[in-house]
């Protein structure tokens, strides 16, 4: 655990040495930021629109402001995520340590999954920063901070998802910039899985076509965290994303090894 720990506290380190921790949460800070006023702004004329006897008979601010601003920050995620994961290990290779690291006395899981939290520090610091935000509505209003909590847990296991993701595809190759492109990609496939499901039954026909949809609703990470957005924490919906990770990790050891034994 020691050594977990201390490579998590390298990498950590590692991201704030450079402008890369700097560069991420503050870009994800400001956007974010665009995306509360913006919804805060359509919040308050529809508040108001209410009061005239114009608008909508009711308003809640966690249904009709928050959970929309939680759903357009995990768009968010796949232009910032990569910028996060694209050194984990292309960075090594490109700098000659990861021979270092592999013949080192820490083993590759101990490697890996203190790479991993330590990727996960920093993104849960990028989220730690947009709570500026939401104290407001406190200040000014009564949202209800349950399914606030519920909704800042899903994006973190969201983000876990895409950070294994990242990982895994950073251990392909040296080149930083690659990493962050490839990466981007396959978080955009991943994204657009469900609107691909929706094409099923015209793509495999009315037999086989159900079943793709179905399967293909599963693997999408953006339709289980729609119910965390909701307040609801539902086991299926972590023990996917858990599972999620848990491959992705594994899936990146084996590209490791398969490296020691290309070395």
């Amino acid at each position: 655990m020691s050594n977990i720990l201390a490579m998590a506290q390298k990498e950590v380190r590692a991201y704030f040495a450079s402008p890369i921790a700097y560069v991420v949460i503050g870009l994800f800070s400001v956007l974010f930021g665009v995306f509360y006023y913006a919804i805060l702004d359509w919040f308050v004329k529809q508040g108001m629109q209410m009061a005239m006897g114009m608008g909508p008979q009711s308003l809640n601010v966690n249904e009709r402001m928050i959970r929309p601003l939680f759903q357009n920050a995990t768009v968010l995620l796949l232009f910032v995520l990569p910028m996060i994961t694209m050194r984990t290990y292309a960075e090594e290779k490109r700098s000659g340590a990861m021979e270092l690291l592999l013949t080192s006395p820490i083993t590759d899981i101990e490697i890996l999954v203190g790479k991993f939290l330590g990727a996960l520090t920093l993104y849960a610091a990028m989220l730690g920063v947009t709570l500026v935000y939401l104290v407001a509505l406190f200040a000014f209003g009564t949202p209800e901070w349950k399914p606030i909590a519920t909704a800042y847990l899903g994006l973190l296991l969201f983000g876990g998802c895409f950070i294994a993701v990242g990982m895994l595809v950073s251990s392909f190759t040296k080149n930083q910039i690659v990493a962050g492109m490839m990466t981007f990609v396959v978080f955009l496939l991943l994204w657009v899985i469900d609107w691909l499901a929706s094409s099923a039954t015209g793509l495999f026909g009315t037999s086989a076509g159900p079943v793709v949809e179905e399967v293909l609703n599963y693997l999408s990470i953006t339709q289980h965290f729609d119910d965390f957005g909701k307040g609801i924490i539902d086991t299926k919906h972590v023990i996917f994303y858990v599972s999620f990770i848990t491959f992705g990790l594994f899936l990146t050891a084996r590209s490791v090894d398969s490296e020691r034994w290309r070395g």
